[in-house]
């Protein structure tokens, strides 16, 4: 019998069968048959799945669509996976799953254990997703817990749906902004030794700063330090963007967000390195132009608006020109065969642009996916955040955390699609109440958790549970809930919306606890969980064990905690 990942597949198997069996018999004309889609009805009044092949065929049929349908209909072989099917107008053929294979998804579920909904989509695959990649030269701020929620996210997804993945975070630790974070934080160093220095007039300002020129006057005392007018010395700028990614870390760890790589900027230019090799291979292509003084990538012959600047009048790169390099080194050198990119709405631009230069590097511009998402707004009491005094930017990650939680803030900030503004309610986010959909979802796991320890206490266990018995519409509707979760996987891994995810966990947590409540709303002992006869309570427990499973891996998806009692 087939379970949740291939009962499309089966059931469009199904209506082929019984579409060319039509033809056979002469119910419809001999006609070429498109491949039958099977989809799941807007409204489950109207069955798990529907096929609208009839409607594609009616004007090669030259047959009503309803007709064409009952014709069809007739012919789908009894199978045990679906009751009788039903024609419905104007020419859908309806499928409700059995019972009986719904009730076998139980086991399956049970079977599968931590792997449930696991798919072969990305068969095996390389992936890479990079993600927050923010200028090591200030803390996280809360529109970086964003990416770093959606990266996460995605990169489990992709994990479960066959790729083999590889998280990275790219370090700009080279160019104009580490050079003015070099500038600003020595002259934060010599004001520490009473010198009269001002920060750059495009520096930064945070409060920050100052505290990593002590950590560097702890760690070196006045090593740092030059005659007065001279530049700051080479290794400062390193040493202090190594004590900032130190802090980035921390609140990444914070976060429960780690990466297989951290990818320094400054190691495309090494000699030979993945800039030399980029830049050679887009002269060779005739690509690249000297002149107003600078190298221009002639992008405008490969239909882009315009030209755009690598190397600068001054000799230095461009951070597309970095990107470029980047982008050969994850597709040709690692070999990667599919890259996503979360950035920050503001590099919008940057994109037509990346795709077109990954391309004329050797690379396939399809496989890179560039994913943006949009800022995020704090609200207190229905008032604006105000901007973090000691950050000197927007209110930090580890701020954040620190106020609701690390699965609060990775819950809302996947709770809406990358692409729109987000307003975080720092209320709801700590509310104790059902209104919250963090504690909503998180409850049903610890009620799911808390029913089968019950139950142990009592000496009852799922073993042995015969899903037969479960018959009742509450119990069905769970299961039939937990199924979707593969669905859910296949869409967020082929569309990269991982909005889906929060969602379906809503979803999955309102189908037990309609489950659960519907047992405290019936005057009638036999519908509980728990029950005098053994045998019902063992089937109960089982699904209840099946619906605990699906809940947590729909949880560690989002990389959030699935509590056993709250």
């Amino acid at each position: 019998m087939p379970d949740t990942r291939t009962i499309q597949a089966h059931l469009a198997g199904l209506i082929d069968q019984a579409a060319r069996a039509a033809v056979a018999n002469g119910d419809l004309p001999d006609v070429a048959l498109p491949e039958p889609s099977i989809d799941r009805p807007k409204d489950a009044a109207n069955g798990d799945f529907a096929s609208a092949l009839p409607m594609r065929l009616a004007r090669a049929a030259m047959k009503p669509p309803l007709e064409v349908a009952r014709a069809i209909a007739s012919h789908i072989p009894a199978d045990a996976t679906i009751d009788p099917p039903e024609v419905a107008p104007p020419g859908f053929i309806n499928l409700r799953l059995s019972n009986a294979f719904i009730q076998e998804q139980v086991e399956h579920v049970i079977r599968e254990g931590a792997a449930y909904a696991d798919l072969g989509l990305g068969k095996g695959k390389k992936a890479q997703v990079e993600f927050v990649s923010a200028n090591p030269t200030g803390p996280l701020h809360v529109g970086n817990g964003r990416g770093a929620a959606i990266g996460d996210a995605l990169a489990a997804v992709l994990g479960a749906a066959g790729y083999e993945v590889s998280r990275e975070y790219y370090v700009n630790d080279a160019g104009t902004q580490a050079d003015t974070f070099t500038d600003t934080l020595y002259a934060r160093y010599q004001q520490l030794f009473g010198r009269s220095v001002e920060i750059p007039k495009d520096g930064y300002p945070g409060e920050y700063m100052v505290d990593l020129a002590k950590a560097l006057r702890e760690r070196a005392s006045d090593g740092y330090l030059r005659p007065e007018g001279e530049a700051a010395p080479k290794e400062l700028g390193p040493a202090g963007i190594e004590l900032m990614l130190q802090s980035i870390r921390a609140a990444l760890d914070s976060f429960g967000v780690h990466y297989d790589t951290w990818y320094s900027e400054r190691s495309l230019y090494e000699s030979g390195g993945a800039y030399d090799t980029a830049m050679r291979i887009l002269r060779e292509k005739g690509l690249l132009a000297d002149r107003e003084g600078a190298l221009w990538f002639s992008s405008s012959e490969l239909g882009e608006d315009k030209d755009n600047v690598v190397v600068r009048s001054d000799g230095h790169p461009t951070y597309y020109a970095s990107d470029i390099a980047y982008h050969w080194d994850k597709f040709i050198r690692r070999g990667y065969d599919l890259v996503v990119d979360v950035w920050g709405a503001d590099h919008h631009g940057h994109v037509s642009r990346l795709k077109t230069a990954t391309g004329a590097v050797g690379a396939d511009p399809e496989a890179l996916h560039i994913l943006l998402y949009q800022l995020v707004f704090l609200k207190r009491s229905g008032e604006a955040v105000k901007l973090s005094k000691r950050a000197g930017e927007l209110v930090t990650l580890s701020e954040l955390i620190s106020d609701v939680g690390a699965d609060a803030a990775k819950f809302f900030f996947l709770l809406r699609s990358p692409g729109a503004q987000m307003d975080f309610d720092l209320d709801l986010a700590v509310k104790q109440s059902a209104e919250n959909p963090v504690f909503y979802v998180q409850y049903a796991h610890a009620r799911l958790c808390s029913i089968l320890e019950r139950a142990r206490e009592q000496g009852i266990t799922p073993d042995g549970g015969d899903v037969s018995l479960l018959t009742q519409p509450a119990e069905l509707a769970l299961v039939r809930e937990m199924m979707r979760l593969t669905d859910v996987i296949e869409v967020v891994a082929s569309s990269l919306e991982p909005q889906q995810l929060p969602h379906y966990a809503m979803s999955l947590a309102n189908a037990f606890h309609a489950f659960n409540d519907s047992f405290k709303q019936a005057n009638d002992p036999s519908l509980k969980v728990i029950t005098e006869d053994t045998a019902l309570s063992a089937a109960r427990l089982r699904l209840v064990l099946a619906a605990r499973i699906a809940l947590a891996r729909v949880l560690g998806l989002m990389g959030m905690s699935a509590p056993e009692r709250m």
